[in-house]
């Protein structure tokens, strides 16, 4: 298995928890990214943390070798679009996920997450892991 990727959060947190198969298929991958959406909610996850210090390093840390994709102006058009279709077909998704749909169909990458609801997003590529 190759190919790009856009990593959710979820996936990020199973690499934390030392997933296998998520470190398997990370291996394989030719590109991987985050969005920044993604990174804003790790930051939020750590300050409800028990342990702010520790895991506020570990972020950094990821953060500092990650390829951290941000919102501009053509991915608030996608996230445009694709939030309407999604109201229109009565399938609203939580709002960070409709940004991190956004720039994956922005710059052509799959979706990796554990969130089977990116599925209801037309003419985006996600993988289950």
């Amino acid at each position: 298995m190759s190919g790009k990727f856009l990593l959710d959060t979820n996936i990020i947190i199973a690499l934390f928890g030392d997933d296998p198969a998520v470190k398997t298929r990370l291996a394989n991958a030719d590109e991987v990214f985050i969005s920044s959406t993604v990174l804003g909610e790790l930051y939020y996850g750590v300050h409800k943390s028990s342990n702010v210090r520790k895991n506020l390093s570990r972020i950094e840390e990821f953060a500092s070798y990650s390829a951290v994709l941000p919102c501009d102006v053509d991915t608030a058009r996608y996230y445009g679009l694709i939030k309407n279709r999604l109201l229109e077909k009565g399938q609203p998704i939580p709002e960070n996920d409709i940004w991190i749909a956004a720039v994956a169909r922005q710059h052509g990458l799959v979706v990796v997450s554990r969130d089977s609801h990116f599925s209801e997003i037309e003419n985006l590529k996600c993988e289950m892991w």
